[in-house]
């Protein structure tokens, strides 16, 4: 080989090198086309089955895929059980409010693939949990989307690791923002994931301070009448309200026509209204629930490449809520 052509390989070599670190170009939408075929319907079946017994799978399911890329990524590390030793994220006080029917989801389903022999152990619960996800959104009314997959489970769950990870309900645009695009997603993105709200419910701890004397002056005064109806002073904590007062079982854009109207639950719901950077981007997707599906689409797309763990930095656990 002449000395030009040593050079070239050498080059080609070296620019492989830079372009092969672990990311999201990693994932691609058939990545167990040959490893596990089937595994959509396999977990499209579990999920619809879960879905049949109770809706808190929708809300559930979707959250917890939420809490767990917004914490060290995509890599299904909140389902992790804490052990005497460690204090797992899934015990941090931000993450107690997850429903447990979505860890449910996500076991059974994982339970359903490893039955198929070719597939056992070969699927990780961070893809699992992501189609999960898009699926509990189509049996909700939501659209569907192509799922990219190829997500490693992570090597570590800790409950410090989500201190100041997580939105609150109490945030402005400038924090919802900050979070948001920490990740690597707009505030196009930001407004079109806040929608999650339209399906689910919250305690009335929530949004207690929004309700009380005095009411917030941003919030509806017949829709504040009926919270404090539902949430009485010293009211049961595990008494809950339903985020979307009017189709609360529909995966829609009616989230944004309630903004309109003053009826966000959380102030980090009704502040993408009063604020005028957002304000028209709520209006146009109060208006047009295609265009609202379709930046739901892509920014769900985004978040599900947030952190994704690749090579050494993750496995294919065995059980979802135990490392190997």
């Amino acid at each position: 080989m002449d000395r030009i052509s040593l050079v070239l390989v050498w080059s080609l070599c070296l620019s492989l090198c830079m372009f092969s670190t672990p990311s999201s170009a990693q994932l691609k939408t058939n990545f167990y086309a040959n490893i596990c075929p089937n595994v959509e319907s396999i977990v499209k079946n579990a999920v619809t089955k879960k879905f049949q017994q109770t809706f808190v799978t929708v809300p559930a399911t979707i959250r917890l895929f939420f809490h767990d890329c917004f914490v060290q990524g995509c890599d299904a590390s909140v389902i992790i059980a804490s052990t005497g030793s460690n204090t797992a994220e899934k015990d941090h006080p931000d993450n107690l409010s997850l429903a447990g029917d979505g860890f449910d989801t996500v076991i059974k389903a994982k339970a359903a693939v490893d039955a198929v022999a070719q597939c056992k152990n070969k699927v990780s619960c961070a893809d699992i949990l992501a189609l999960a996800t898009r699926d509990a959104i189509v049996l909700s009314g939501g659209p569907s989307y192509q799922v990219e997959l190829g997500r490693l489970d992570g090597l570590s769950s800790t409950s410090s690791s989500v201190n100041g990870k997580l939105p609150q309900p109490t945030f402005n645009v400038n924090q919802l923002n900050s979070m948001f695009s920490a990740n690597g997603l707009t505030q196009a993105d930001m407004v079109a994931l806040s929608a999650a709200h339209t399906v689910g419910f919250s305690h009335c701890s929530k949004f207690a301070s929004r309700i009380g004397n005095p009411v917030d002056p941003t919030m509806n005064k017949t829709y504040a009448a009926d919270l404090q109806q539902q949430c009485p002073k010293n009211v049961d904590p595990r008494i809950a309200v339903n985020m979307d007062p009017n189709t609360p079982r529909t995966f829609d854009n009616m989230y944004y026509k309630n903004l309109q109207q003053g009826k966000g639950l959380f102030t980090s719901d009704q502040v993408l209204f009063t604020d005028t950077r957002t304000r028209p981007t709520v209006n146009t997707w109060a208006s047009n629930n295609a265009a609202f599906q379709q930046a739901f689409i892509t920014a769900m797309t985004k978040l599900g490449r947030v952190g994704v763990k690749t090579g050494n930095n993750g496995n294919i656990r065995r059980d979802c809520s135990v490392f190997n």
